[in-house]
């Protein structure tokens, strides 16, 4: 700019500023900059609260029968009574001037639940259970299923058919399947949603003493145990489950058949179709391999129908995962 006003002293400003791209305007107010305006005083408005009314308008928001009252509800109120005191607009500035603008109902407020994230690497490493219904014979009467699942080889290390559901059954249940799993204190993590039998007082002392740690899903989300939610799909859908068990004894019968299948000869896709007995045994490699030589073996055989080279066989999952965190969650 100071160049322009140099230049400008040689030829004509309208030459100078197109020379060197500036805005006329731009450099006249350089060289006379406008006068500073004087500051206009506020004055307040006329129909302004007086500030006696200030305060009857404060007292009827805080009064006890309109505190959980929001200002449109109050202001309603007034009308019926035949009574103006204030706009509704003036009631919120009020409340803005004294920070009382928030929420003004008497509400519940829900407890945050952190989400789960558990990870499980090798078997009884982590635990999921739940309990479902089965209809017996006649309407309303009701059988429970007890299922405890391993989270990372989907075997299903223990269960229980009862008449009722119990915290002491699931007592007796955990403490059997502890024993025969040969659980050392430490090193389980049971995870199960929020019914009375999983966070019962005797069930938490009985897991204390085992060492066993707990956790539990946000409530009403599903999603938070999804391994037992899916186990039961099987369960239920399976082309022999019947609409209703004729008795205790046939609905006990067909768990434990189905649970010898499930357990043995299912093959599971999460697990690379391998059975959870042999994930949860130790028998995977083996069985990969096997597979692995026979796609060999039929690739040397005929290596013109393997356009791709050989085949692999599907490899097991190395972690498994309720509520994997991302990879932002991760960095925080």
């Amino acid at each position: 700019m100071s160049a322009a006003e140099e230049l400008s002293t040689l030829v004509c400003v309208a030459e100078a500023t197109r020379a060197l791209g500036v805005s006329r305007a731009t450099l006249y107010r350089r060289k006379r900059p406008p006068a500073p305006r004087p500051r206009r005083q506020l004055l307040p408005p006329a129909n302004r609260l007086a500030p006696q009314e200030r305060e009857e308008a404060l007292a009827l928001l805080h009064a006890p029968e309109h505190v959980d009252h929001s200002p449109w509800v109050l202001f309603a109120h007034l009308l019926d009574m035949g009574r103006y005191v204030c706009s509704v607009r003036t009631f919120y500035r009020l409340l803005l001037a004294h920070g009382e603008v928030r929420e003004r109902r008497d509400q519940l407020r829900h407890q945050r639940h952190a989400v789960p994230r558990l990870e499980a690497q090798r078997p009884n490493q982590v635990w999921t259970w739940d309990i479902t219904k089965v209809r017996g014979p006649q309407p309303g009467e009701l059988y429970f299923l007890y299922v405890v699942l391993d989270l990372f080889s989907r075997y299903v290390v223990g269960w229980m058919l009862a008449r009722q559901e119990s915290a002491r059954l699931a007592v007796e249940l955990f403490k059997e399947t502890a024993a025969r799993q040969g659980i050392l204190p430490g090193e389980l993590t049971t995870h199960a949603d929020r019914g009375s039998s999983m966070r019962s007082r005797p069930l938490a002392d009985m897991l204390a003493d085992l060492g066993i740690a707990r956790s539990f899903s946000r409530p009403h989300v599903p999603d938070d145990n999804p391994f037992s939610e899916s186990q039961f799909k099987t369960y239920k859908y399976q082309p022999d489950f019947p609409e209703r068990f004729g008795s205790f004894e046939d609905a006990h019968g067909h768990s434990t058949r189905f649970f010898g299948w499930y357990n043995t000869e299912h093959r599971h896709s999460g697990l690379g179709y391998l059975t959870p007995a042999d994930v949860h045994f130790g028998r995977a490699a083996d069985v990969l391999t096997k597979r692995q030589d026979v796609l060999q073996a039929a690739y040397v055989a005929n290596p013109t129908r393997f356009a791709r080279g050989v085949a692999r066989a599907l490899a097991l999952p190395g972690t498994v995962w309720i509520n994997q965190p991302t990879q932002a969650v991760a960095l925080c």
